[in-house]
């Protein structure tokens, strides 16, 4: 039996994309972002073109309402929408799979912002869809967040340019599908309370799969994000210098028929002398827009047929939400529980 090939994340400079580049640096980008997401579905960037400037705004924003005492915090908590903020213990991940946790619920804080409905005026489009943004009464907080914000939704737009000319598709096509994107910015906090201690590995954010199109994230050089290999191992992942994560959601799964992989992921964070060593990431998901419906592009579907029925974006993230933000087990992810409980480690 040959031995398994070596776990990497693969790194690609999409320079070429974001300041100007010759037709064959396009050509070759688009290559490279090919086999990333086919082999594993995710990639690391460089060239993305976000000042370290506005990186170091949002770690400090991030820094600064986590900081904040407890009852500050849950002042901002906003029901029945995926904004505002989520205490500890508030969600499970792994519920978005239709998979039972083995532990308590996920123990990262999070708080996210998004764009509004009424960022598209004329569209008539519903709140219920989108939510309304809250921002913490911090010096500082909204204006870092929001410049951060528009970065990463740049990146997100490039990116799935270069998928465009990865999978030979019109320049325009996730445009289409992206022109009032559901686009929400999530920071994350994985830490417990100040001399808490705890028995065996807990869980910072339980397995899933993210569920749009791709996601941007921007993660501390800490130990903790996890990777569901080929092999069926879990593989540690940690950001290049200067690099951003990038991973392919669901829908992008079922366009490519799974060819390109929506990889199933969690959040592991170190124990050091019985206590969690502190990790902050924010993932910026873009998603599609609310009334898209996906279904699987002709020429990837196979002799078999496709693997995912067409589906309305609206129907895919509401279930998912159910599941990790309200408890509901989601029952349309078989395929992906299945490789959940087929993983080793």
């Amino acid at each position: 039996m040959p031995p398994a090939e070596p776990f990497d994340v693969p790194v690609v400079d999409i320079t070429a994309f974001v300041a100007g580049g010759t037709d064959a640096d396009r050509a070759r980008v688009a290559r490279e972002i090919d086999a990333a997401c086919t082999r594993i579905g995710f990639v690391q960037i460089l060239g993305h073109g976000i000042p370290d400037a506005v990186q170091a705004g949002l770690a400090r924003a991030i820094d600064e309402f986590f900081g904040s005492p407890t009852e500050f915090k849950n002042s901002y908590r906003v029901a029945g929408a995926n904004r505002g903020y989520s205490p500890p213990k508030s969600e499970a991940l792994s519920l978005s799979l239709g998979i039972e946790s083995a532990g308590a619920n996920d123990y990262f804080e999070a708080f996210n912002v998004g764009v509004e409905a009424r960022s598209f005026p004329g569209l008539e489009l519903s709140e219920d869809d989108y939510g309304i943004n809250v921002w913490p009464a911090l010096a500082g907080f909204e204006p870092a967040v929001r410049a951060y914000f528009e970065h990463a939704g740049r990146v997100a737009r490039t990116l799935t340019g270069i998928f465009a000319a990865a999978l030979g598709l019109a320049p325009d096509f996730f445009t289409r599908l992206t022109d009032h994107s559901i686009d929400v910015l999530r920071m994350n906090n994985y830490a417990l309370p100040e001399h808490t201690t705890v028995d065996g590995e807990p869980t910072g954010m339980g397995e899933h799969t993210d569920f749009g199109i791709v996601t941007v994230l921007w993660a501390d050089r800490v130990a903790g994000l996890q990777v569901l290999g080929a092999d069926g191992r879990w593989h540690d992942v940690s950001p290049e210098p200067g690099a951003l994560l990038v991973n392919l959601g669901d829908l992008t799964a079922r366009l490519t028929n799974d060819r390109w992989l929506s990889t199933l992921h969690r959040v592991r964070p170190p124990i050091v002398d019985g206590a969690v060593r502190r990790r902050r990431s924010a993932a910026y998901f873009h998603d599609g827009n609310v009334d898209a419906v996906i279904a699987t592009l002709p020429d990837h579907v196979s002799a078999d047929g496709a693997a995912y029925e067409p589906i309305v974006v609206r129907d895919h993230i509401a279930a998912k939400l159910a599941g990790s933000r309200q408890g509901r087990r989601n029952p349309n992810a078989e395929r992906e529980a299945a490789r959940v409980r087929a993983a080793h480690g």
